[in-house]
């Protein structure tokens, strides 16, 4: 008799690796990738087999075969693959409490790509057509070119993160759960302080609506109980709506807007303003590094703003640079 299908009939796989999740504060987009991979983990050796398995009868064996197959014939990128091993290492080690020997499967080969950079007239060009969206989308934009942040990064901002006095934004939680500062790009003050009255005005209204709690962090929240609503906790981009918070099935919260708003701000503003570059908000970020570099700042300096581990990282954008190909003379010139 085949076995039961341990993702529908025996669903406290999934829901206590949740529970582990969440009790280790990852955050939401993990916790939803891992889950995800799982299931893809389980439904791909039921295809193989013809009857289901449960995670402890494949072990590592199994992890390889399904590893390999992502490389071999979905031909996914080596960042992808390193993530669905990531989602089954913690299975295995944080849920079922197995130890795997170590992983033997194909790899997928990180591939080696220039980043798309903007040319300071281009991103003043790009700008242009931006601004002509509504506020915060020029604002938002403008931060990730100004101050190299992430896309989320930027999102997630809240009230408290600008700091006025010191110049600076201090982005939490970053890749890697990291804190960091960021220069605060002096045009943009008068512009960030309008913001935040705007945040005032809609947070005062929740409030009187009987709302205005946003999300913490677990921990936080339970420190500081009456935190989420007050003013510097708010999101600095927040929603137009209130949402279902998915962590607390019930509870409507306002959150930050969705980052698929600047993306096709972004997209639409490329496509008006004629650049012939694959550009995207990321973009906004690479050129910033690159144009830091050009201005002379060391690359250590660079790799702090940015977030980045291993300067090795940045060492990308050196490549870019126009002391790289741009810099050298071609032979045919000099004919």
């Amino acid at each position: 008799m085949a076995a039961a299908n341990p993702v529908a009939a025996s669903p406290k796989l999934l829901v206590r690796m949740r529970e582990r999740l969440r009790l280790q504060h990852y955050a939401l987009r993990t916790e939803r990738a891992y889950l995800d991979w799982v299931e893809k983990f389980l439904r791909y050796h039921r295809r193989i087999a013809g009857v289901w398995k449960h995670p402890t009868e494949l072990g590592a064996a199994g992890v390889e075969e399904f590893l390999t197959h992502l490389a071999l014939h979905q031909r996914v990128a080596a960042s992808t693959q390193n993530q669905a091993l990531s989602a089954l290492l913690y299975l295995y080690r944080q849920v079922l409490e197995q130890e795997l020997p170590a992983i033997d499967a194909l790899r997928a080969q990180r591939s080696k790509r220039l980043p798309v950079v903007l040319s300071v007239d281009e991103v003043r060009t790009l700008f242009q057509e931006i601004d002509t969206e509504q506020e915060p989308f020029p604002l938002m934009a403008a931060l990730l070119y100004g101050t190299g942040m992430r896309l989320l990064e930027c999102l997630r901002l809240r009230v408290k993160d600008v700091d006025f006095a010191r110049s600076q934004l201090i982005v939490r939680e970053g890749k890697g759960d990291k804190d960091r500062a960021v220069p605060l790009p002096a045009k943009l003050v008068p512009r960030l302080r309008r913001q935040i009255g705007h945040v005032e005005v809609v947070h005062a209204a929740d409030v009187a609506a009987g709302q205005g709690a946003v999300w913490l962090p677990t921990a936080l929240a339970e420190k500081y109980p009456q935190a989420s609503r007050e003013l510097q906790w708010q999101y600095l981009f927040p929603s137009k709506r209130l949402s279902e918070d998915p962590r607390e099935p019930g509870t409507r919260r306002r959150h930050h807007i969705h980052e698929n708003m600047l993306q096709k701000v972004v997209h639409r503003a490329v496509q008006a303003s004629g650049l012939m570059k694959k550009a995207s908000c990321h973009t906004l970020r690479h050129s910033f590094a690159t144009h830091l570099l050009e201005a002379g700042y060391d690359i250590r300096t660079v790799q702090e703003l940015l977030g980045h581990a291993d300067v090795s990282t940045t060492m990308i954008y050196t490549h870019v640079l126009q002391r790289g190909a741009c810099g050298v003379q071609s032979p045919l010139d000099r004919l």
